[in-house]
């Protein structure tokens, strides 16, 4: 195996890229989920400033070098924007079909900038630090892990169907039932690691103490000056976009 294929396999074991080099990283990941939250918000601006807040934000994820993560994942759903805006312009106009598009592809964008930066234990210990209980944390952020794992076995299914000769990706309406049937063969295996995986983390987690009524996490999220810093500028950039005439 040569380098290369190393690298994409390292690349794959997140359905969202952790990007190692981003200065964000090194944030509290409860005010990444702060920042992200504000993000969030400016989608109820007008056009006009919506349009406006896009270019602030595209300078910032270059700044923080989350463009190529960002781009990533609004090629992901870049035909399913591609035909909301063709309905909207169709049936209504072509303003309210670039409003709504921008807004989804900031709320996409959003909440890139906190998982390509924030491991999926980082997003636990934020939730517990938000007074949220540790069972319902855990499963959050086990689920979040969970996407990626089930990404990953479904392309290792896939190739070893399709090894086999039992699977093949057809192409053309006509065979679609033969596509339709054949899915059955990724679908079967995919659940039954699902509940084997399932059962054997219910194993674990309570042969561990689970249910323990003492918990002591063994890192703990402590806000340093950045952290509030990011929490200021966020905040204030909000303000300030809801308020500028």
């Amino acid at each position: 195996m040569n380098r290369q294929s190393t690298v994409n396999q390292g690349k794959r074991r997140r359905f969202v890229a952790l990007v190692k080099d981003s200065p964000l990283c090194l944030v509290d990941p409860r005010a990444k989920l702060l920042l992200a939250t504000m993000f969030t918000f400016s989608v109820m601006l007008p056009l006009k400033r919506l349009i406006f807040f896009w270019l602030f934000f595209m300078i910032f994820i270059a700044v923080v070098r989350l463009a190529r993560a960002v781009l990533l994942q609004l090629r992901r759903v870049a035909l399913i924007l591609a035909i909301l805006f063709l309905i909207d312009w169709i049936f209504v106009d072509l303003q309210f079909a670039l409003l709504i598009t921008l807004r989804l592809t900031l709320l996409v964008a959003s909440f890139v900038i906190f998982f390509s930066t924030t491991r999926p234990e980082e997003f636990r210990l934020a939730l517990e630090k938000l007074r949220v209980p540790y069972r319902y944390a855990f499963s959050l952020s086990l689920a979040l892990f969970s996407i990626t794992a089930m990404n990953e076995e479904w392309r290792a299914i896939r190739e070893a169907q399709r090894s086999r000769g039992i699977w093949e990706e057809n192409k053309g309406f006509n065979k679609m039932i033969e596509l339709l049937a054949g899915a059955v063969a990724l679908g079967v295996p995919e659940v039954v690691l699902m509940v084997k995986r399932a059962w054997m983390l219910t194993e674990s987690a309570h042969s561990r103490g689970f249910d323990s009524p003492r918990r002591y996490s063994y890192r703990a999220l402590i806000m340093k000056p950045i952290d509030w810093t990011v929490v200021l500028i966020a905040m204030s950039a909000t303000v300030f976009m809801f308020v500028w005439r």
